[in-house]
């Protein structure tokens, strides 16, 4: 599936993506679950994420939280506090460090609270999009907090392409976890 560009193309992405992804987190089996995620054998899986997380509610949190830097970065600019979307003392530089806090801070939520949390979040993201139109989603320069992007283009990467991630992730785990049984280790 393309970026989506239009509110109507950002809603249907990010829904279907939602649906895809619980029907993915539905499907693990057991042993998948309770099977901590080990890609280092993977030598094409380099980035630092691939090593944080290691089980679903790593991830569910992580879309969680990414969730809420962007309820709190878009309500803050609303209200005139001017903010960035990646608050401090992170930047777009330094948000892996960002993410490690979010795993750390989260070591403790339940997968069952990191579900409901997730789903919760979604709706709310999903609300907050349909507050505003095409044209203040998808126009540079809508909002001058925004920069050089698009409103539209923050919401698309905190929910589809997001779950877009999050699915590829849990599908390598699940590969691995069937060439584990495969092999017998």
């Amino acid at each position: 599936m393309s970026r989506p560009t239009t509110k109507a193309g950002l809603l249907t992405a990010a829904s279907k993506n939602f649906e895809a992804l619980n029907a993915l987190v539905s499907g693990l089996t057991e042993t998948e679950l309770s099977t901590e995620f080990d890609f280092s054998g993977d030598e094409k899986k380099k980035e630092a994420h691939w090593q944080r997380d290691k089980n679903l509610r790593d991830i569910l949190i992580h879309l969680y939280e990414w969730h809420q830097l962007l309820l709190n970065w878009v309500h803050s600019n609303q209200s005139g506090e001017n903010k960035p979307f990646i608050p401090q003392p992170y930047n777009w530089k330094t948000y892996g460090k960002m993410n490690v806090a979010f795993w750390e801070k989260h070591q403790t939520t339940s997968l069952e609270d990191a579900k409901a949390m997730l789903l919760q979040s979604h709706e709310e993201v999903l609300r907050l999009a349909e507050t505003f139109t095409n044209e203040e989603l998808f126009t540079k320069g809508a909002y001058a907090w925004v920069g050089g992007s698009t409103l539209g283009s923050y919401f698309v990467s905190t929910t589809a392409s997001h779950y877009d991630w999050a699915m590829k992730k849990l599908k390598a785990h699940r590969k691995n976890c069937a060439n584990a049984q495969q092999t017998g280790s």
